[in-house]
């Protein structure tokens, strides 16, 4: 399935990618494209739409695309993505930076990222997935305590 979103991702963004390429839809096709072209290229590519205004996964009732995801796809029974969704909410959403302490370095490293990487979304997914694979290693243990 194609999933699409606003061009020049960061940790939203980046972080939706990982959790439906891992827990979701392990043949994703993800689609970047200008933010005002997010739904009418869903409709077209008969694609999800994330993390844009009125895109069907976007932030609701407080809380960020990762987290509605997690909700609507009932992963909620893992305490490793609770925990994650938690850091990344804070790491995204910048009135509650302080909603998890892992959040701002969360959001350091993103903007490194992206200030390396600019545009070139794709390249972002390769190399923050292995960061996300292992904070979600250290979210599995930090839950198991």
């Amino acid at each position: 399935m194609k999933w699409v979103t606003r061009e020049n991702a960061a940790v939203d963004r980046i972080a939706c990618p990982w959790l439906i390429s891992r827990f979701i839809d392990p043949d994703a096709e993800f689609l970047y494209v200008a933010p005002d072209n997010v739904l009418d290229v869903a409709q077209r590519e008969g694609a999800h739409s994330y993390d844009a205004p009125e895109a069907e996964y976007t932030h609701r009732d407080g809380k960020c695309s990762f987290e509605a995801l997690v909700e609507d796809f009932e992963l909620t029974g893992d305490p490793g993505l609770v925990r994650l969704a938690a850091i990344i909410h804070a790491a995204d959403v910048s009135d509650d930076v302080d909603a998890a302490p892992e959040g701002a370095g969360l959001s350091a490293i993103a903007s490194g990222f992206r200030i390396l990487h600019g545009t070139e979304d794709h390249r972002k997914i390769q190399l923050e997935s292995p960061m996300y694979d292992a904070l979600y290693a250290w979210c599995q243990q930090q839950a198991t305590k």
